[in-house]
């Protein structure tokens, strides 16, 4: 083991098999950069703008490799500053290592400069594992400890080391008492439950006449196991915000998103289904799923703490998704009867014109759903997507029609604004070869996306194909926080916390080498798009959209209506805006072709 404390970790980490790390610099871990670079032929060490950049670049690592992130920061502003990106990776149960930097052991408990408790502050984002090295022949338990937690549990875990024990000479655990002898590797268990669980299963899902499926990020590896089931129970699919494009919108029977972002086909399928399969999910909007009593339920996670949490299930199935749906499918009988099948498709069929029609409405200059469905019908099958937090999500819910063979996220359970960028940052350095494209509303590019745009300056230029789009929907407001104080609170849009002033993207782009381009009105939508799918190199689009073009949830309860109602009269300055685009909207839903 010779070397520092430094060397042994970056050398362990790689024979993990981690070969990149998100980060920035800081005089708590010099001797740990020192390291890096010194093995930078195993580990790349990628430069974010921020340690939060860095934290969402890891999250997204994980997301869109399959492999475990890792995200560096120094001692004290540095490490909280990972916070944000790492609850995102929690709350999406992503298997993220942090690794943070301490002031020297000697000065520990003096109110030294940049000294924070740092495991009480990590306890809660890496409750699984936060530890605190203290001597060398700790460090190889801990890294082998932190990284095989983060798979195992699939969440965050937390290495804190002091600047002077980086330093140090590594040493081998000692032989005797106290001592601890880690090793490198992690096989995943396959989890089944019982047989009996199954049956019981099965016996209720074939009693069911009209079964809905529910499936969200645990379907990743077993859409074709949801299929096979859906096919046979004669089932509709409907997808939480991060199963968006584990399963193709194309399919008949994908009634799309589900809650505040999803459809009127997902809506109308859940009041009218019997019987409900939830399949690595934990929605948590209980109002959008069956009335308590109305459908018998059968819910399969991986983890057992999700079972019976958001719907009275009777019956819970601890298991990993693939191998469950592959165990049960022998004990469903096909469904003979397939009215309530084709019924589903008839409300796919006509939600699709519902979606094409409002993305065509008028609007001032633009409507951002057409913006977002003109997207949609040119992304390559290989795409990568990521979408940020904001009105544009639910335009990527709803307008965004997903094709197999697309990758895309956002953040789901945390659901923070800034991950838009650095996400489809960290997915281009998973998958170098393929195209990106990011949608951020003005609000989060301007928090963090217009920095972590100098990220991708830095590298894009490493990966093989160099296609990254950024879209920009400017509309001068914080639009997902003005909808929901109109309808959730009934009180007018406030402008001074809501107007952000105005920047121009496409220069900016322009000023770091890309492409920068503008969407101006509605004859620019189809010719920007095409334009931005030539460059072979990264592009940014400054669009122009409504901020007044409502993101109508699948039913409007009497409570939001009237809210909104109230919200107009007492003074809203969109008031006219908004009445007109929701008018239009509405109209849509029934005048279609």
């Amino acid at each position: 083991m010779a070397g520092s404390v430094s060397d042994f970790v970056i050398q362990r980490l790689s024979d993990w098999g981690v070969t990149r790390i998100y980060g920035y610099p800081g005089d708590g871990i010099n001797a740990l950069i020192e390291s890096l670079a010194k093995r930078r032929d195993r580990i790349k060490f990628i430069q974010a703008r921020h340690e939060e950049e860095a934290a969402f670049m890891a999250t997204a690592h994980a997301k869109y490799s399959n492999e475990l992130g890792v995200c560096l920061a120094t001692s004290g502003p540095g490490a909280i500053h990972l916070l944000n990106g790492l609850y995102d990776a929690h709350k999406d149960h992503m298997p993220v290592l942090a690794i943070v930097g301490q002031q020297a052991r000697t000065a520990l408990g003096s109110n030294y400069q940049q000294e924070v408790d740092l495991t009480a502050l990590f306890k809660d984002v890496a409750r699984e594992y936060v530890q605190s090295a203290q001597h060398p022949a700790q460090v190889r338990h801990l890294v082998d400890e932190a990284v095989r937690v983060a798979l195992a549990e699939r969440n965050v875990t937390c290495l804190v080391f002091p600047n002077d024990l980086q330093s140090e000479e590594m040493e081998a655990p000692p032989r005797k008492h106290g001592s601890v002898f880690s090793s490198i590797g992690f096989d995943q268990a396959r989890m089944l439950p019982s047989q009996e669980g199954l049956e019981r299963a099965a016996e209720i899902l074939n009693s069911g006449e009209k079964v809905a499926m529910l499936v969200g990020a645990g379907i990743k590896h077993a859409p074709e196991e949801v299929k096979q089931v859906a096919d046979i129970l004669g089932a509709g699919v409907a997808k939480a915000i991060l199963a968006k494009t584990m399963l193709s919108d194309e399919l008949p029977y994908v009634t799309g998103a589900i809650g505040l972002l999803g459809t009127e086909a997902s809506d109308k399928m859940m009041r009218e289904c019997d019987t409900l399969l939830m399949v690595g999910t934990s929605f948590p909007y209980a109002e959008f799923l069956p009335e308590e009593g109305q459908a018998r339920a059968v819910q399969i996670d991986i983890d057992g703490r999700n079972l019976g949490l958001r719907y009275p299930t009777e019956v819970n199935l601890q298991g990993d998704a693939a191998e469950t749906l592959r165990a049960l499918t022998p004990l469903l009988r096909p469904k003979q009867d397939r009215a309530w099948r084709e019924q589903i498709e008839r409300w796919v069929t006509d939600w699709w014109k519902t979606v094409e029609s409002r993305a065509m409405d008028d609007a001032d200059p633009i409507n951002p759903q057409r913006v977002i469905w003109e997207l949609s019908k040119r992304l390559p099958d290989n795409a990568l997507i990521a979408c940020d937090t904001g009105s544009g999500t639910n335009w990527y819910a709803r307008q965004y029609r997903a094709r197999e063979g697309q990758i895309g996220s956002l953040a789901g359970g945390l659901a923070t604004m800034c991950p838009g960028v650095p996400y489809i940052t960290a997915a281009k350095f998973c998958h170098p070869d393929r195209p990106g494209f990011a949608i951020v509303g003005d609000g989060a590019m301007q928090m963090m996306g217009n920095a972590a745009l100098i990220t991708v300056a830095k590298y894009w230029k490493q990966w093989s194909d160099p296609r990254l789009v950024v879209l920009v929907l400017n509309n001068g407001d914080l639009n997902q926080v003005t909808w929901e104080q109109r309808v959730m609170e009934g009180d007018p849009k406030a402008v001074v916390s809501q107007d952000i002033p105005d920047f121009a993207y496409d220069k900016y782009a322009e000023q770091l080498g890309f492409i920068g381009l503008r969407m101006e009105k509605p004859d620019d939508v189809e010719r920007v798009w095409d334009e931005a799918m030539r460059w072979d190199r990264p592009v940014v689009i400054n669009a122009y959209v409504d901020a007044d073009v409502p993101p109508i949830p699948p039913h409007i309860t009497f409570k939001q209506a009237m809210n909104y109602a109230g919200s107009l009269i007492k003074g809203d300055p969109d008031a006219a805006g908004a009445i007109r685009q929701t008018l239009r909207s509405m109209a849509s839903k029934y005048f279609h072709d």
